[in-house]
């Protein structure tokens, strides 16, 4: 007598079982800075939407206490969304799929059949699974390396000004109160004589 086929494509197409549970990272942790890939995995299974998830299981990323993670261990799907759908809880869903090359994973909290709340998304790029970072810390980092550029710019501009008061600085005439006595009749009579039209020849004295 021939078994009955299992719900969970992943059992079908002869997926390793799933690894030792671990205990999820706490709340609140930055993990966009890490990048799984098990090339051995990918090797030796095909990677498409009914074997994604049990890749993504074998991340860092994954929380075994999710509702798929139940699903799994009733051998159903760990996407089918009408029983998903029923739970409270942790949960992912698939919501982007180009196959083979990007998978868009979303935790997100089941309050409800209709009611969830996004918390984060991950995706899977070429065998490589990322944590995408959140709205609130793209729009900070562009916000301080902005304030960092607008705080050089100024810094720079407030630099050449001083240099160009320093020139402006050496090359001023000194007012009238601080000017020498034979300095004041030089520019009188100057004056006195581009005044009259007279004629000045400069001679230079004989060496």
């Amino acid at each position: 007598m021939i078994p009955p086929a299992s719900a969970n494509p992943a059992l079908d197409a002869g997926a390793p079982p799933p690894p030792q549970m671990v205990a999820p990272p706490p709340p609140g942790t930055d993990m966009t800075g890490i990048c799984f890939r098990d090339q051995l995995w990918l090797n030796t299974y095909p990677l498409d939407r009914n074997l994604v998830f049990d890749y993504f299981a074998l991340s860092p990323f994954y929380d075994y206490s999710c509702n798929n993670e139940q699903l799994r261990l009733r051998a159903t799907h760990p996407l089918d969304l009408s029983h998903l759908s029923k739970m409270t809880g942790i949960e992912y869903s698939l919501s982007e799929v180009l196959e083979p090359h990007l998978f868009v994973f979303r935790k997100q909290k089941r309050d409800g059949p209709e009611k969830v709340t996004p918390m984060l998304t991950y995706y899977v790029l070429d065998g490589s699974i990322y944590q995408a970072p959140q709205l609130c810390n793209v729009f900070a980092s562009r916000v301080g390396r902005a304030l960092y550029h607008i705080s050089k710019a100024f810094n720079t501009a407030a630099s050449k000004l001083e240099k160009i008061g320093y020139v402006d600085a050496a090359n001023e005439v000194l007012p009238l109160a601080y000017q020498t006595k034979d300095h004041r009749l030089n520019v009188v009579n100057a004056r006195h004589i581009l005044a009259s039209g007279t004629q000045v020849t400069i001679s230079s004295s004989p060496t």
